[in-house]
């Protein structure tokens, strides 16, 4: 009986296997060939990272001109080069009562009062805006401008820290000077100092002002070596002391809490940390910032608003500029997978200020609004952030950040920090710069001292209140100064009363110094501050 099925041959075996192993070659060369066209066509498909355009745009070289005119406008001390004809010295006795030279540095904003805290953190965001756009200030012959300002900073900051575990921290007494509408020239008020020491610590200040130390012996690295080195040794001891002594300055010392109130000092922590490995290239600094306290302070995945209380979001964006730019090969797995959780971090905030409310929130001109007291800085503070990491994306090659399902490319985030820029600049509700002596409409009645008051005025102490309560403009322009800004409605109140818009600081200027420094024109930032 035959079988109900045929079995093959082995001739027939032989033809099935030839045929099958044809047809898989024949497929096999079809899927190269389509794997092969698909790499040769993705990448035509794929548009190449768009870049800004090249060359100095005028608007941004004519903000940054006027824009570094304000720390002349705030210095104390012996003048050199004074380029500010209703400002003369003052402040000469600064310090002496500690045996000290406390005479140079900065007021801190309308007022005479010389606050460490905020004076550091303003050296500190000047010195990384000179780090990443010095070539851009020095298209537009500003650099070495912004270099002497920081250095007049600087200089003060060198002889706050005469020894070790000793910071002065304050000159003047804050409830003497707001009693007191006088030009600084003029001004016979005492002005004690105050110091931070093992016995009243405050980790805050002491490590910021070994951030903004750290920054500068980079800035001044290739040109001043001695000077350098001891701004390095000032910011190591000082992070050290920072470190050793825990303790926020504002509860050691409570006299300070309605002026200059900190919320905490890790934060500061970590930013001097980040600041002093770019300076040494130290490990431990690193370690200290990734493996030793990143979980504990560095709150990753919540985005925070740059201030100058809050370093975190500040950190997270120059640690990110470790992880673009891989400038340590020699990383352990967790310091790297740390350093990806600043990145994100880092990301995070990018995405804040790209997505619609209410992710955040805007005016409706188009401005970020944190809060109502010098509503400006956050926003300057943020797309300065975002524009130093768009440059790390262009840098880098990095062509995309995901956002919420959305995908934005370095020029989207450039060019939130553009709206930014152009609101203060005036593209705004009011059609008003608020960057004063830019333009044509800006604010006249600067809630500021020196400005407010002729210079031929013989003023004291309690009479010069005339010139706060004047109805004329200030006979003194306060060039670049950034006020404090809108409302959330974007009006704003041009009075010399309303401190709350009107008055500027020396950090809104230094924020934006950076802002429009990056905007001038365009060009790869450099891998390495060393």
């Amino acid at each position: 009986m035959e079988p109900k099925t045929k079995s093959r041959s082995d001739s027939e075996w032989h033809w099935w296997l030839l045929v099958t192993a044809i047809a898989i070659l024949v497929a096999g060369a079809a899927f190269v060939t389509i794997w092969k066209n698909f790499h040769e066509l993705v990448p035509n498909k794929v548009p190449p990272i768009r870049r800004p355009p090249d060359g100095v745009t005028q608007k941004y070289s004519d903000a940054l001109r006027v824009s570094t005119r304000f720390f002349d406008v705030q210095k104390s001390g012996k003048l050199v080069n004074n380029q500010i004809e209703w400002r003369g010295d003052s402040g000469l006795e600064d310090g002496k009562d500690e045996n000290i030279d406390l005479s140079k540095g900065l007021y801190d904003a309308g007022d005479h009062m010389k606050f460490g805290f905020p004076m550091a953190f303003t050296a500190t965001v000047l010195a990384w805006s000179i780090l990443e756009y010095g070539q851009h200030m020095e298209e537009v012959k500003e650099l070495k401008h912004a270099q002497e300002s920081l250095k007049w900073i600087t200089d003060y900051l060198i002889n706050a820290h005469p020894s070790d575990n000793v910071l002065y921290i304050q000159v003047g007494d804050p409830d003497t000077d707001h009693k007191c509408w006088e030009r600084p020239e003029t001004s016979t008020e005492k002005r004690p100092t105050i110091q931070i020491n093992t016995s009243y610590p405050g980790s805050d200040v002491a490590a910021e002002t070994a951030a903004a130390m750290a920054a500068a012996s980079l800035v001044f690295k290739n040109q001043d070596a001695s000077y350098s080195k001891s701004l390095l040794d000032h910011a190591q001891k000082l992070f050290d002391f920072a470190n050793s002594y825990p303790g926020v300055y504002s509860k050691s010392i409570p006299v300070i809490q309605d002026y200059y109130n900190s919320s905490g000092f890790v934060d500061e922590l970590l930013w001097a940390a980040s600041w002093l490995y770019h300076a040494t290239r130290d490990r431990y600094y690193i370690d200290y910032v990734t493996v030793m306290h990143g979980n504990a302070f560095a709150s990753w995945g919540n985005p925070t608003w740059f201030s100058w209380d809050d370093k975190l979001a500040g950190t997270q964006v120059l640690l990110s500029r470790v992880n673009f730019f891989g400038m340590d090969t020699e990383m352990s797995i967790v310091e790297n997978m740390n350093l990806q959780m600043y990145r994100r971090t880092a990301e995070a905030l990018m995405c804040t200020v790209l997505l619609p409310p209410p992710t955040n929130k805007k005016t409706n001109g188009g401005l970020i609004w944190v809060n109502e007291w010098d509503s400006l800085q956050y926003a300057i503070a943020s797309a300065f952030l975002s524009l130093v990491f768009s440059d790390y994306m262009f840098t880098s090659n990095t062509p995309y950040l995901y956002c919420n399902g959305k995908l934005y490319e370095p020029m989207d985030i450039r060019a939130f920090a553009i709206s930014q820029a152009d609101y203060v600049l005036g593209n705004n509700p009011m059609n008003m710069s608020y960057l004063v002596g830019y333009g044509l409409n800006y604010p006249r009645y600067v809630h500021h001292r020196g400005a407010s008051i002729p210079v031929d005025a013989n003023t004291s102490c309690h009479n010069g209140f005339k010139w706060l309560n004047s109805t004329k403009p200030n006979p003194n322009l306060a060039i670049g100064a950034v006020v404090g800004g809108p409302f959330l409605n974007d009006t704003y109140i041009d009075s010399r009363n309303n401190s709350m818009q009107a008055e500027p600081t020396t950090y809104n200027s230094a924020f934006f110094v950076g802002l429009v420094s990056g905007l001038v024109t365009s060009s790869s930032v450099v891998r390495s501050f060393t």
